[in-house]
């Protein structure tokens, strides 16, 4: 990563429970995952203004993550700070070393509902938003009549009626692929809306729960709730097999998708190419979509 005096970009690997968060993205005068972690790596490496991180998905007020990626570039005489009495000693840490001293600071300083799990040096072309392949989410919602386990009050939605997860399956099966999720979406100006939906799936855990695998390259903003929010009366029989994918297909946000819960969703894996294939992925991830057809 260069001499003492250069920059360097470092790997972050981080959970959070968002119910206390105005979602991940900074925020005037709200409380944000990416504001306290600026906030924490500037006091603990006495830098100021505070560095900016780059992340792998901008989750939503309320919404968790268990396998958040971020990146952040910073003068590599900065982690110095880390070293406290060794550096006073004229004794100097390995790199490894102090990376490991940064992810222990900075658990001192972070509240509890934020904790960095690993502080690794990122490889050439490394980029946490671009150069993902996919991220994986989960929903878990309980059907069970009496309620939810109120120690997972914050993770899981109750549903108060059955949800018959064969039809919710079948469904989801026709959103597969590469489409234009605009009708799952809320728009941004002149952002794209056509995604690679690789995996949505339900299944029932050992506690009982429903929890909805769903895998794309890429999500846009409400897009994982919505699909949950159209699956949900499918499941109670209100709305037939083909209703999801005929609202895909019309492309415009039907009255009865609604955009479920934020509590339920939690990002729990963001996947990454070989370091030799980073740059390709991120210069692949950042063209402008279209449908061939």
């Amino acid at each position: 990563m260069g001499t003492e005096t250069a920059t360097g970009r470092l790997r972050l690997d981080l959970a959070y429970d968002g119910t206390d968060f105005s979602g991940w993205a900074r925020q005037p005068g709200r409380r944000t995952v990416q504001g306290e972690l600026e906030a924490a790596l500037g006091r603990v490496l006495r830098l100021d203004p505070a560095p900016s991180l780059t992340v792998a998905g901008r989750t939503d007020a309320g919404v968790h993550a268990r396998g958040q990626v971020a990146h952040v570039d910073l003068p590599l005489e900065s982690l110095k700070a880390v070293e406290g009495r060794r550096a006073g000693a004229g004794e100097l840490m390995s790199m490894a070393e102090r990376l490991s001293a940064l992810m222990r600071r900075l658990a001192g300083v972070l509240p509890s509902d934020v904790r960095v799990h690993s502080v690794t040096e990122a490889p050439e072309g490394f980029d946490a938003r671009f150069s993902a392949l996919s991220r994986r989410y989960a929903y878990r919602i309980c059907d069970a009549p009496g309620g939810a386990d109120p120690l997972r009050r914050r993770e899981v939605l109750w549903h108060a009626r059955p949800l018959d997860m064969d039809r919710m399956n079948a469904a989801a099966a026709r959103l597969l692929g590469e489409h234009d999720f605009a009708a799952f979406c809320k728009r941004r100006d002149g952002a794209t809306t056509i995604r690679e939906l690789q995996r949505l799936e339900w299944a029932r855990d050992d506690a009982g729960l429903l929890v909805a695998t769903v895998v794309a390259d890429a999500f846009c903003h409400s897009m994982v709730r919505a699909l949950v929010g159209s699956l949900i009366p499918v499941g109670e029989g209100h709305q037939p097999v083909e209703w999801p994918g005929e609202v895909l297909v019309n492309g415009v946000r039907a009255a009865g998708v609604n955009v479920a819960p934020a509590h339920g969703l939690c990002l729990e894996e963001v996947r990454y190419p070989e370091a030799g294939r980073l740059t390709s992925r991120a210069q692949l991830t950042r063209r402008v979509r279209t449908l061939d057809h």
